[in-house]
């Protein structure tokens, strides 16, 4: 089953929101208007948008409103994809040359800063000042994200706590928000807008550790880069934090640097993918779903809910 035929029914108001995303994109500077228009043509499975629409369910669901916060959310993960890539030096994002591959570094700084700007901008259409509140703190986070991402690169002796807290601000957060905002947009109670947020936390915790785990387990096709850019790139992850328990493969873990080749690194990825690592990394990936399930199970029965279980279990054991 292909994921996005478990939410068809939404097909309509996410037309909306791409149309919405759009506008909000645009820009009279003709450079940042072409880099966006790129990230947008580059698509992804617009997640953040489609938990903001299934949260807002729980709710008086009215699209007019719902779509400011979807926006909100998408240009927010928009602009982080961009700033990631230039943390990360990355070439190519699912295929396609990356902004700071295209231009520079200076260029796609600015595309990110745009884009956080224009979702704050979005959101004045949303008249509760909690859920301003929520949005701003929520940005704060994301961009400490981005500089605790830097700080850690090729830090190989960082514990899993650190780990955790990095992948909790470069993607649970802004999945766990989407969930609350939606709610909070149509009118939900605080018992279910608080709920929502936990679901979405510990399913963007899921979410990023099978992320970390693909990046070893799947295809450079599938990934649209080479398997095992993230430890090329000095990111630790999961895997890689389990694998340096292992002596043997330590030793070579701690020889790579900015300077390894992706020819250089097929040794130790076959060691990974030989040993019991990529196991355990899922079985904390359970961990996190199973949780996210049992707080799902405590919310009121509609389709949205339902839905959101199906997305749930797709999501921790997708492989792609």
């Amino acid at each position: 089953m292909k994921f996005k035929s478990l939410y068809s029914f939404l097909n309509t108001d996410l037309s909306i929101i791409e149309r919405e995303l759009e506008k909000t994109a645009a820009s009279e500077h003709p450079l940042i208007k072409e880099a966006n228009m790129e990230l947008l043509q580059a698509g992804g499975k617009r997640i953040r948008p489609v938990f903001v629409l299934l949260s807002s369910m729980f709710g008086q669901y009215d699209i007019n409103v719902v779509k400011h916060v979807a926006v909100a959310l998408e240009t927010i993960h928009m602009a982080s994809l961009v700033h990631d890539d230039v943390i990360d030096d990355a070439e190519l994002r699912r295929g396609k040359p990356t902004v700071k591959a295209k231009w520079d570094n200076r260029v796609a700084m600015y595309t990110g800063d745009y884009l956080l700007a224009r979702s704050l901008e979005v959101m004045t259409n949303i008249e509760n000042p909690l859920a301003h509140q929520i949005l701003s703190k929520t940005i704060v986070e994301v961009c400490l994200g981005e500089l605790e991402q830097i700080k850690d690169k090729y830090c190989f002796e960082q514990s899993l706590r650190t780990y955790l807290k990095r992948i909790k601000r470069k993607t649970a957060l802004l999945i766990a928000v989407s969930c609350q905002l939606g709610a909070i947009s149509t009118g939900a109670s605080e018992e279910i807008h608080r709920k929502l947020y936990w679901f979405g936390y510990f399913v963007g915790m899921s979410f990023q550790i099978t992320d970390d785990i693909l990046d070893f387990t799947s295809t450079e096709e599938a990934l649209g880069k080479p398997v095992g850019s993230d430890l090329l790139q000095g990111n630790i992850t999961l895997p890689v934090l389990f694998a340096l328990q292992d002596p043997t493969m330590k030793s070579e873990i701690e020889r790579i640097s900015n300077k390894t080749t992706p020819e250089e690194i097929k040794p130790i990825l076959h060691k990974i993918l030989s040993s019991d690592v990529i196991e355990r990394a899922e079985k904390v990936s359970d961990l996190y779903l199973h949780k996210a399930l049992a707080i799902l199970e405590s919310l009121p029965k509609n389709r949205a809910k339902s839905t959101l279980l199906s997305i749930a279990k797709y999501i921790g054991k997708r492989k792609t």
